[in-house]
């Protein structure tokens, strides 16, 4: 599949290289420019491409940058676009970490709903509740003990189960989240966000969970104090992971 990546950071790297490495013709693009980007790409075995490039003759888009940062693109970057073409949002909101506060997310929109509406297209949420770490060095093949699940969300099914297959491809088990709308339940800080769970365990966790829209808001607004707090210093993958699983219920 022909795969543009735009951002190249902790998570667009790990998504861009495991995609690369799956056999997928990969473009990548970031702030920098065609040059500031070709390092990486020689290093993955992607193409380097400017934003109007990256975009140009794919049949997935995956946007992954940091949050805001969608109300910089080119008002006219996706026009030209086919609307088959997917395009897939992996950001999370995390006001005051590389951008600002969104009133209309404070007040209870959906995250990917808010993306839809900046790029005037519908999105499918997909590679945003695994850590930087996992979804770089925890695929396994399918069948693989301790396979990882990952939520994928979206309107449009024949879209979604594209995107459900690249996370196969990455050696994780999709689960369908279904409705965009739906997302919030996969937004930071939800019932098993970046908790390491397997698809199973992931389905029985968000099963017992009493988590609502509002309730997981309210747990991200709060995560910070009490993640400082429950680390006691040690930010190693283990623990992170364990107060996230104390945390995120």
């Amino acid at each position: 599949m022909k795969i543009g990546i735009i951002g190249t950071g902790a998570i667009g790297g790990a998504i861009a290289r495991k995609l690369a490495s799956a056999g997928h013709e990969v473009k990548v693009a970031n702030s920098k420019g065609v040059e500031g980007v070709k390092d990486f790409a020689r290093e993955i075995g992607a193409d380097p491409q400017d934003i109007r490039g990256v975009v140009r003759g794919v049949e997935v888009i995956v946007l992954s940058i940091p949050f805001a940062s969608i109300v910089g693109f080119p008002k006219d970057l996706f026009s030209s676009i086919s609307e088959d073409v997917v395009i897939v949002d992996s950001n999370n909101y995390y006001p005051g970490v590389n951008h600002g506060v969104i009133q209309e997310i404070e007040d209870g929109m959906v995250e990917s709903l808010w993306t839809a509406e900046q790029i005037g297209r519908p999105v499918i949420k997909a590679f945003n509740m695994l850590l930087a770490h996992s979804l770089a060095n925890s695929g396994k093949p399918e069948g693989g003990e301790r396979r990882l699940g990952m939520l994928v969300a979206g309107d449009d099914t024949i879209k979604k189960a594209k995107v459900m297959g690249l996370v196969g491809d990455m050696g994780f088990d999709a689960i369908d989240n279904g409705l965009l709308k739906d997302s919030w339940s996969q937004q930071p800080n939800s019932p098993g966000y970046c908790c390491d769970y397997t698809a199973e365990e992931l389905n029985d966790i968000r099963s017992k969970s009493t988590a609502t829209k509002e309730s997981v808001f309210q747990n991200h607004k709060r995560f910070d104090a009490e993640f400082v707090a429950l680390a006691n210093g040690d930010f190693s993958h283990e623990n992170v992971i364990r107060v996230n699983r104390e945390l995120n219920k």
